[in-house]
């Protein structure tokens, strides 16, 4: 596998997503680079209209609605396949970060109605 991005997104999340993914380890880390220059240009916004589920240091944590990560996926003129990818990470992030909170149930819940976006901080 490529490296793994630096950034908020945790580790392993990029390394489970990958392995389920229909993306190459190698593209995938490049992928999530190219997400977070985009999200970073648009972290007011998602501050003012998303709900935040966790922030610290590296980043912040946001519920959006079904379809965001279509939607986002099309402005960065991504396949199917690897808007997929994409939102598979970060939605690995939060499992992995409700284990560390002691919420994953709340989180894992969270994501059967929605879609999480996680931006880091610049």
């Amino acid at each position: 596998m490529g490296d793994v991005p630096d950034g908020p997104l945790d580790g392993n999340a990029v390394v489970l997503a990958a392995a389920k993914a229909s993306v190459s380890g190698e593209r995938l880390p490049d992928l999530v680079d190219r997400a977070q220059d985009r999200l970073a240009t648009r972290r007011e916004r998602y501050e003012h209209r998303y709900e935040c589920v966790h922030e610290d240091d590296d980043g912040a944590v946001f519920l959006v609605e079904e379809g965001h990560w279509a939607d986002l996926g099309a402005e960065l003129a991504l396949e199917r396949r690897e808007w997929t990818a994409l939102r598979r990470v970060h939605g690995e992030h939060l499992k992995q970060l409700g284990g560390s909170l002691d919420r994953r149930a709340e989180f894992e819940t969270a994501l059967d109605v929605r879609e999480v976006v996680v931006i880091g901080c610049e």
